[in-house]
């Protein structure tokens, strides 16, 4: 299998267990730790409001809901890249996963000095966009002419 599948397919599989392992010690609703899948419904409250989560500034809420989207982005788009997308479609996918690492990072930051409380979950999701854009970076380079004549003769 190549490079940029296994990246892919890791990537996947990291972002799948993040779902269900801790992300955060716990809230008043879950008290003793979050798991993933509570997690982006919090985030989400930052496009639906709910009525359990309020945000104390506006960029909080942007930054929640920025992390939903990413995520959706991932869970939705990237299958599509991959199976469908052309080499273009690949290249920007890369640029949106790399970016959306990096914007996801701000958890870890406003979290300030209870950065402690967070778990497993949270850096693996965080992690599974680097993963990700990494493995559509290798999916957007030439391939070598040895790797391309090994492929033509199986």
């Amino acid at each position: 299998m190549r490079r940029p599948y296994l990246l892919v397919s890791g990537a996947w599989l990291v972002h799948v267990a993040a779902w269900f392992l801790p992300i955060v010690k716990g809230l008043d609703t879950f008290p003793k730790v979050v798991p993933g899948w509570y997690a982006f419904r919090v985030a989400s409250c930052g496009v639906w409001p709910c009525e359990d989560m309020h945000f104390d500034t506006w960029f909080g809420a942007v930054l929640s809901a920025l992390s939903a989207i990413t995520t959706l982005l991932f869970v939705l788009g990237s299958p599509w890249v991959i199976l469908r997308g052309s080499h273009s479609m690949r290249r920007a996918s890369a640029w949106v996963a790399a970016i959306s690492f990096i914007v996801n990072v701000h958890w870890y930051v406003l979290f300030g000095s209870d950065r402690s409380d967070l778990r497993i979950g949270y850096f693996l999701w965080w992690l599974s966009f680097m993963f990700l854009a990494i493995g559509l970076f290798d999916f957007t380079q030439p391939r070598s002419v040895d790797e391309s004549k090994e492929s033509q003769s199986a």
